[in-house]
């Protein structure tokens, strides 16, 4: 996914070369023509079905079905716990270079077949070609990131201090070693890299995995385990099963072979999770993401311009449907009214359609309950606001078959509103008017959450507000997304408070280690 002058990541997306385009519009005819197939759990290497199958369907059209997928069951569940379980011996003591070679042969399957991946992913999703082709590439950087710091730091094996006793050499040596049998659940919204990025760190560190996608898009991730399988991974290294959460999820959640978890998606989700992952037998491990009620601050200093770009970005990408979309606005009041016409400006002016088209920016959102709660919420916002634009679904033409929703901004909203601290997931955005950055930066922190925020302003202002927001991933002056686009090695990404549970962010210097425990070796000689 690179050349001599463009390497794709979430900054420079874009403005792609003409080829990028050309090679999607490809896969993307090759894709269409096969779709409607049945795919299985891939559990030991080898397809398993269930008594059930459920069908995925297009958000961009309901009549386009996708594919028929397993229906699991806790027996399914526990079948790949048990592979999984099997294959840990062998995997965890293979040698660290080995694994690693075998992620990078992986990553440059991905490479290969990123095309395809893109076209499915949006199709699936309802991603722009731009957004798809953003989330495999970011899958296959999150696997060498990984790969990487395994190699920078050795194998995690590090030389302590020798005991200062006379007569003996005391030798102690610190190891991380893997837990075991590691879980992964992973969100509709980056069914590639929030899937890649935790499995891929799991197995580098020499745990076996055991992935369950969301309902909504399970056909990535069986793209993801037949790359794995052509890459030459042992059976039962990586397993999948696709069912509810009700069945599949709870079976992964409450086996006793379950040493560790990786769950992205919503708070209470995720807290329901942490509660039953801690009633086992001892402590183990729990990695969560839950999502995100993320501000922009626009200073009076503001570039206006950057600011009413980047916020646009982050606020109606992927629909809204991001955990680091950028929901409340906060603007200086000198600036308000000059800014919030830039930004109604630039909202109306984006393309809503079918998502595969080139100059799509918005496409549907994921499923019929999303498409409700827009409804519901906006006529919640219009009793209680004003909307500026947006605030109807596309209910007209050929885009009437799929989930399509307008992009809305909010205004006039008291700040005593639930929507405020309430995470809809979904293309709307508040803005208020503040006196004083001080005011601004005590609304932003003022949630259960923590993920990502941004900031529009002077230097000065730029460094008071990065040593004052309580987030995990902060940008300021950004014009390519003021809350959005992380990328593994440039801005690794996890969340504060109720955003997250580990304190390290996934695509950074202190990730990798949290799939693995340590062990402390002393070997004594006379």
């Amino acid at each position: 996914m690179t050349s001599e002058k463009f390497e794709l990541t979430y900054a420079t997306m874009f403005d792609p070369p003409e080829s990028l385009h050309t090679s999607f519009e490809k896969a993307l005819l090759e894709v269409k023509s096969g779709l409607g197939l049945t795919y299985g759990h891939f559990i030991n290497g080898q397809d398993h079905v269930s008594n059930e199958t459920f069908e995925k369907r297009s958000p961009i059209n309901q009549n386009w079905l996708l594919g028929h997928f397993q229906k699991g069951t806790a027996e399914n569940a526990n079948l790949a716990l048990e592979s999984a379980q099997k294959a840990f011996p062998v995997w965890s003591r293979l040698p660290w270079q080995e694994r690693i070679a075998l992620l990078r042969k992986a990553a440059g399957l991905i490479d290969e077949r990123i095309y395809t991946f893109a076209a499915v992913i949006s199709l699936e999703v309802g991603k722009n070609r731009m957004e798809a082709l953003g989330d495999i590439a970011e899958s296959a950087a999150l696997i060498r990131y990984a790969c990487d710091q395994m190699e920078k730091n050795d194998g995690y094996v590090v030389e302590m201090g020798k005991d200062p006793l006379p007569g003996f050499n005391i030798e102690n040596i610190s190891t991380l070693k893997p837990y075991g049998v590691w879980v992964v659940i992973s969100p509709f919204n980056f069914p590639a890299a929030l899937t890649t990025g935790p499995f891929g760190a799991a197995l580098c560190a020499g745990n076996t995995v055991v992935i369950k996608p969301a309902s909504d898009t399970p056909w990535t991730t069986r793209m993801l385990a037949e790359v794995f399988r052509d890459a030459g991974f042992p059976s039962g290294v990586m397993n999948t099963v696709t069912g509810p959460g009700s069945t599949v999820g709870e079976a992964l959640i409450t086996s006793e072979l379950t040493a560790g978890i990786t769950f992205t998606g919503s708070y209470d989700v995720g807290m329901h999770i942490y509660r039953s992952f801690a009633r086992g037998k001892f402590p183990r491990p729990t990695i969560l993401e839950m999502g995100g009620k993320n501000p922009s601050i626009v200073s009076r200093h503001a570039n206006l311009e950057d600011a009413a770009s980047g916020i646009v970005r982050s606020a109606f990408g992927l629909q809204g449907q991001k955990c680091s979309a950028n929901s409340r606005i906060f603007v200086e009041r000198p600036v308000y009214e000059e800014f919030v016409r830039k930004l109604v400006q630039n909202t109306e002016a984006l393309k809503i359609g079918d998502p595969t088209e080139r100059d799509t920016f918005m496409g549907p959102v994921t499923n019929r309950s999303a498409f409700r709660d827009y409804v519901d919420f906006n006529e919640e916002l219009h009793e209680a606001g004003t909307i500026l634009t947006g605030g109807k679904i596309v209910a007209e033409g050929p885009l009437a078959e799929g989930f399509f929703c307008r992009p809305t901004l909010v205004a006039d909203v008291p700040l005593g509103h639930r929507l405020w601290k309430h995470e809809m997931f979904l293309p709307i955005a508040m803005v208020h008017p503040v006196d004083s950055l001080q005011e601004a930066m005590a609304l932003a922190n003022d949630v259960d959450y923590g993920l990502t925020s941004g900031f529009y302003g002077s230097e000065v202002e730029t460094a008071w507000f990065f040593d004052h927001i309580e987030a995990g991933v902060n940008y300021a002056n950004r014009p390519q997304g003021a809350t959005t686009g992380a990328w593994p090695g440039y801005q690794p990404f996890g969340g504060w408070k109720g955003s997250g549970s580990s304190g390290k962010n996934a695509g950074g210097l202190y990730y990798l280690p949290l799939y693995m425990r340590e062990q402390i070796h002393t070997s004594v000689d006379r």
